[in-house]
């Protein structure tokens, strides 16, 4: 993870930058830090300064490092000054995948890793081309200009996240504004606190009710592990896990599908050229998921021991950034970074997914949604155009998952 630093600029702490000046745009400022320090010390909201990592090979070595820890009381202390106590942080949400190390992390992926197989995605395929098919069915009878987060790309990941986990759907307005809330940082510390407890709540009553009634879903699955050693999961780690699949599994794919639509209709519109050359698709998925990197503040983790990311020695107990974003920007590994390239060598080498022991279990299921959801507008909807300037367009500026809050879209009929 060693290497030289860039020439110097003032090492004085800075806050993260957060400011884009369009949606697709990264803060300019992250290119310079990138550039010139490539370890910046950064300002926290509170509590005392630590480092933000901008550059692609160090971020991905760092992802790697068993000497950064995930397990933090706050997932998002660089981004806002932390609300909720560490004590009530952990009897709100105890550890999950994003916040554990080994060995309990470990523990916790293997059992929810079987749901994630390729023979797992072959399953689910014919239901998620049911779901996707459903939905362009509203989109086609319905009014128009129709806001596609809304009508498509929202509901059909939310749909298929939660027939994996047995979460039913009839609930889906409840859950889609609690994963809202949680993901916000616009929230007071009464608004969070009362969306944890309400989300912890529900998840337990759906335990309870899984308990009595188990079906084929993960956690059903998971109480299925628990009945035969209750020392393997505990109810809390239950819920912590299936809150944690629900969030990351609705609304990082609804953006990437929002924003992928966006990338293919904005001029010089690729629409065309993708319904010519289906053999692309996949290039467009990829390259969706490195030019808009969903979680758009960067990964914190915290420092086990003393290390050096580099050259820049990092002390123990110091938070570090892993800005996925700026490295997934990063011209010396991405040339011309900025540019939507479909014929990028290298664009599925992104970190959009993160790398390393924490690397994400449902890569390849938002891939199959992204493929399955494209390939039938692209043959569906062969006229869909935007119905708004693409420079415009409202984003989610104080959530963690970058995207996109409506996309008008028409289409002749």
């Amino acid at each position: 993870m060693d290497s030289t630093p860039g020439p110097g600029m003032a090492r004085a702490p800075i806050p993260l930058p957060v400011d884009r000046p369009s949606p697709l745009d990264l803060p300019a400022e992250l290119a310079r830090l990138r550039a010139e320090l490539p370890v910046a010390p950064m300002i926290f909201p509170d509590g005392p300064p630590g480092w933000l990592v901008t550059r692609y090979r160090d971020v991905r070595a760092a992802l790697a490092d068993p000497r950064l820890g995930a397990r933090r009381p706050h997932l998002n202390a660089h981004v806002r000054a932390n609300l909720v106590t560490a004590t009530e942080m952990a009897a709100l949400r105890p550890s999950d995948l994003m916040a554990s190390d080994p060995p309990d992390h470990t523990r916790l992926r293997r059992l929810v890793v079987g749901q994630f197989t390729a023979r797992r995605m072959t399953q689910l395929t014919p239901r998620i081309q049911a779901i996707v098919d459903q939905h362009l069915d509203a989109l086609a009878a319905g009014p128009r200009p129709a806001d596609l987060v809304t009508t498509v790309a929202l509901p059909v990941p939310s749909l298929v996240i939660s027939e994996l986990l047995g979460v039913p759907f009839t609930d889906h307005h409840r859950y889609q504004r609690l994963t809202t809330e949680l993901v916000s940082l616009d929230r007071t510390r009464e608004q969070l606190l009362a969306s944890k407890a309400e989300m912890k709540d529900y998840l337990q009553d759906l335990i309870d009710a899984k308990r009595t009634r188990p079906a084929d879903d993960l956690i059903s699955g998971l109480l299925h592990t628990q009945a035969g050693d209750p020392a393997i999961v505990t109810d809390d780690e239950i819920a912590a896990l299936a809150q944690l699949i629900l969030i990351a599994g609705h609304e990082t794919t609804a953006n990437a599908a929002a924003i992928a639509v966006l990338l293919l209709l904005r001029p010089p519109c690729l629409w065309d050229t993708i319904r010519q050359r289906p053999e692309l698709l996949d290039a467009v998925i990829e390259e969706t998921l490195r030019y808009a990197t969903a979680n758009q503040f960067g990964l914190l983790r915290i420092a086990r021991e003393p290390l050096t990311i580099a050259g820049q020695p990092i002390a123990a107990g110091d938070r570090v950034v892993l800005h996925l974003p700026a490295a997934n920007r990063d011209p010396s590994h991405f040339p011309h970074p900025d540019h939507f390239d479909l014929h990028r060598h290298n664009t599925a080498k992104h970190l959009s997914f993160g790398h390393g022991p924490h690397h994400c279990l449902g890569d390849q299921l938002a891939r199959l949604e992204l493929r399955t959801l494209l390939t039938t507008m692209l043959h569906r909807f062969p006229t869909l155009r935007l119905a708004c300037d693409p420079d415009q367009l409202p984003t989610h500026r104080h959530r963690v998952v970058h995207g996109l809050a409506r996309l008008p879209v028409d289409f002749t009929s």
